[in-house]
């Protein structure tokens, strides 16, 4: 199937068949700029209980910018069917598809899957941003996750626009891992919760990926300025819950914390007669943490990255939550 230049047109890659004999099918939108140029696609919810990032492309599908887009870009909002229709972040198999690239035509269905995606996609593309939450019940602060050993991609990472960079080892099986074997760069942005809306996390990744086009030049300049340089954070490590029971979470999302003297939360049994203080073992800025009360010993509780100054870190996260309240956002629900 060829677009070609000047025309938009959506596309339904077969996936395959339920066992009712239904067809399933991948969505996708394929914008090609009268100009040549560079090739972006965005993808969303390989993970099928994570939704923010089909909401961040149905927005921005609609950016009257992409009438004069320079290339072409490749939207993908929903990769994994089934998990969106079970709202599960699994295939039915209970495989993960972010673990099953690149895939392969006589495997699973998630290898077939990943193998699909990545002939029909990425092999057509010169550049990737791969849209995510935090998994069921934990939520992310906004956040770049890329090879910042990769001196385009952490181009890429500065230009998005978050609060926070991390650097980021490739797991195998990843789509972020096979797109690198193919030397194309891809970037993960991780923003809310699986199965929720997030509205500053919408918000934030729409702009993100109008910024990066904007530096591809997919997209013409701006005068807005720019936003500031992004806290870049080379590791980071989650915090466990020391016994089982409820937990009381005491910080938020961006907030600074100090080794041995900021107290995370308390995990008490249902009686309070048991009560166990959760506290920062090293300095940094929470970009994840658990929503559920309920927890057994040894559960996540909250992530932490590490910054060489996290003041600096801090106050980037306000800035960028202040910037992106405003009232005039020019990509809003439409």
């Amino acid at each position: 199937m060829t677009v070609a230049p000047g025309e938009r047109r959506s596309i339904d890659l077969e996936v395959g068949r339920l066992y009712t004999h239904s067809p399933t099918n991948m969505p996708v939108q394929v914008i090609c700029g009268r100009q040549a140029g560079p090739v972006l696609f965005i993808s969303a919810a390989i993970h099928g209980d994570e939704l923010n990032g089909v909401e961040i492309i149905r927005r921005l599908l609609k950016v009257p910018a992409l009438k004069h887009i320079r290339g072409t870009l490749i939207a993908v909002p929903i990769v994994n069917l089934h998990g969106v229709i079970h709202m599960s972040r699994y295939l039915p198999d209970r495989r993960d598809l972010n673990r099953s690239f690149p895939g392969s035509e006589k495997g699973s269905l998630a290898a077939r899957i990943a193998q699909l995606f990545m002939r029909e996609i990425v092999s057509q593309s010169t550049h990737g941003i791969d849209l995510h939450t935090g998994a069921i019940h934990r939520t992310n602060l906004p956040q770049i996750r890329a090879n910042l050993d990769d001196p385009e991609a952490m181009e890429l990472a500065r230009a998005f626009g978050t609060p926070v960079v991390l650097n980021s080892a490739i797991r195998d099986g990843s789509l972020r891992g096979a797109a690198q074997d193919h030397e194309i760069p891809i970037l993960v942005y991780e923003a809310g919760e699986a199965l929720r809306l997030d509205e500053i996390s919408i918000r934030g990744g729409v702009e993100g990926i109008i910024r990066v086009m904007r530096l591809l030049d997919m997209l013409p300049k701006t005068r807005k300025k720019p936003p500031p340089e992004p806290a870049v954070a080379r590791s980071s490590s989650w915090v466990r819950a020391p016994q089982s029971g409820l937990f009381r979470a005491y910080v938020n999302l961006g907030d600074r914390v100090t080794r041995d003297e900021t107290r995370l939360g308390v995990v008490t049994d249902p009686f309070g007669e048991d009560e166990v203080e959760v506290v920062a073992s090293f300095s940094g800025i929470v970009i994840g943490k658990l929503n559920l009360p309920l927890v057994n010993e040894g559960d996540a509780v909250y992530h932490i990255a590490r910054f060489h100054r996290t003041d600096i870190a801090h106050e980037r996260v306000g800035d960028y939550t202040e910037n992106l309240e405003a009232d005039d956002f020019p990509y809003g629900d439409s």
